[in-house]
């Protein structure tokens, strides 16, 4: 079974594409949907439906969340798909299965002062620290990159003078995404100041390196920044996170005025059904549309004659 599970493991990754951390929880769940069926008597591979709603069952008695059901019962979907194209079983037990649907929960932002004070927190930083902190927060609120593509940006992401960067994302897909000026400058500075400390050593190849084995700055350590310039900035270091500042990003630029359909471009959802849960946290950007652009929302009323 434990040898059905790697294939399977290993065929997400090298065909679909997916991410090393979509793949760890693929490999978890379907670890303990294993152990269950162990206790059950029954091999893994073989399980019919009774034995699945029984998994999900004990899901829910154990207080595990809707969220955390449905990817589980994601992850053997999509493995019971895989064992019938492999040829192992001739049914799909999952067909008939449902979970609980998750609640839309909306994401945790800042206000646009609460940036600029982080933004304020980062250039009060001396040296390299505050110039590679700027860059970083810089970045994050002018892109709204997810923390693995800014992490794992090349140095030559951001050649001088270009607008935009391309940006590799989930599922290995390009993606274009403008740059703002001070983005830019920051990012220059950023790397004149580390060629300055580099001088005489190879060209690094990423955009922030790092002594971790991956060679650029881990996502810990990113997290981490973001706490202490919380800090810095009177702000609840748990208010703070790489994603909180994507989040920032959607939601402020949806506020003043940008359309849907470029803000799914540049965040790099597949689906703009998840895109549109920024027009929940921006609901007076939505008011403002019909009173500017309604045909009937400039009209004066009408006077009453007599």
């Amino acid at each position: 079974m434990h040898r059905r599970i790697e294939a399977f493991l290993e065929m997400m990754a090298a065909e679909r594409g997916a991410a090393r951390n979509t793949v760890l929880a693929y490999a978890a769940d379907l670890e303990d949907f294993a152990a269950f069926c162990a206790e059950a008597g029954v091999a893994p591979d073989r399980a019919e439906t009774a034995t699945l709603r029984a998994y999900l069952g004990r899901l829910h008695a154990k207080g595990l969340s809707a969220r955390t059901a449905a990817r589980r019962l994601s992850a053997l979907r999509q493995f019971h798909l895989f064992l019938m194209r492999e040829g192992v079983r001739a049914d799909d037990p999952t067909a008939t299965l449902e979970a609980a649907r998750p609640g839309r929960r909306l994401p945790k932002v800042l206000g646009e002062q609460e940036v600029l004070r982080l933004l304020e927190a980062a250039r009060a930083l001396p040296g390299r620290e505050g110039l590679r902190a700027t860059a970083l927060l810089e970045l994050l609120y002018a892109t709204g990159l997810r923390v693995s593509e800014l992490i794992a940006l090349p140095r030559a992401a951001l050649r001088p003078g270009a607008e935009a960067i391309v940006v590799r994302g989930k599922g290995g897909k390009d993606r274009m995404v403008p740059v703002g000026d001070a983005a830019r400058a920051a990012v220059q500075a950023w790397l004149a100041a580390e060629d300055e400390a580099r001088a005489g050593k190879p060209p690094t190849r990423w955009l922030f390196t790092s002594r971790a084995a991956a060679g650029h700055l881990t996502r810990q350590r990113l997290a981490q920044i973001l706490k202490d310039l919380a800090l810095a900035a009177g702000i609840d270091p748990a208010r703070v996170s790489p994603h909180v500042l994507r989040h920032a990003f959607a939601t402020h630029l949806l506020a003043h005025g940008a359309d849907l359909r470029s803000l799914q471009a540049m965040l790099g959802h597949a689906d703009i059904a998840t895109t549109e849960i920024y027009t929940h946290v921006a609901p007076g950007r939505l008011e403002r549309v019909v009173a500017t652009h309604h045909p009937l929302a400039q009209r004066p009323p009408r006077r009453r004659s007599g």
